[in-house]
């Protein structure tokens, strides 16, 4: 059993999405009771869901996913998350962490300080804040309370993965996402390919 408190779904709503390049998809939005964390977490249910569905846990990203900021791989990673997923049948967990679970404005403050030269986790550090705050136990109950406990994780990330993990569910293959750069977000991915382990096959890699 998960050694964490069961969640509920609270409400379900049919939601059409349309995207600005014209993709769209139908999706059931889905709340719950009983968030350990006590946030408005969402989850999208796309497609028709098989046994093992896919999965995406996408961290909300104001500049990114809103306002396409450059900056980031965000809105793109969105983007194409919803379409494979779909395309499948799984979930998207739209799960409300901005800047890695340290608040828009102190991502904000993070900036600031990249704009100085230092890399997205020595800005954290810098502002005295932990490289990355997010707990992932939300994530496993919405997961859990949608009857999901083994999947494929959509993700770039092994620290997702181990802590689904830690938290009962079963990820059978962690699938990596695209690799969305731009001039402005190329050494905030080759931060995190360097640091954290994400699956990026940035070419600047090679340069060590």
């Amino acid at each position: 059993m998960p050694d964490f408190p069961a969640a509920t779904p609270r409400a379900r709503v049919r939601v059409p999405l349309r995207f600005a390049d014209g993709y769209g998809a139908d999706a059931e939005l889905v709340t719950f009771h009983g968030l350990t964390d006590g946030q408005e977490h969402l989850a999208l249910v796309l497609g028709d869901p098989g046994p093992v569905p896919l999965v995406r846990l996408h961290s909300e990203c104001l500049t990114g996913d809103v306002f396409g900021s450059a900056r980031c791989d965000c809105g793109p990673q969105l983007r194409e998350a919803v379409e494979r997923i779909a395309g499948r049948g799984g979930v998207l967990l739209y799960l409300r962490q901005e800047g890695r679970g340290i608040g828009l404005y102190n991502k904000l403050d993070a900036y600031a300080l990249q704009d100085q030269g230092l890399d997205t986790y020595e800005a954290n550090a810098a502002l005295g804040l932990p490289e990355d705050a997010r707990d992932y136990t939300a994530a496993a109950q919405m997961l859990t309370a949608l009857g999901i406990t083994e999947l494929d994780l959509l993700s770039n990330n092994p620290d997702k993965a181990a802590q689904l993990h830690s938290r009962g569910l079963t990820v059978r293959d962690r699938i990596p996402t695209g690799l969305f750069t731009t001039p402005h977000n190329v050494h905030y991915l080759r931060a995190k390919a360097l640091q954290t382990h994400h699956t990026l096959p940035l070419p600047e890699l090679s340069a060590g």
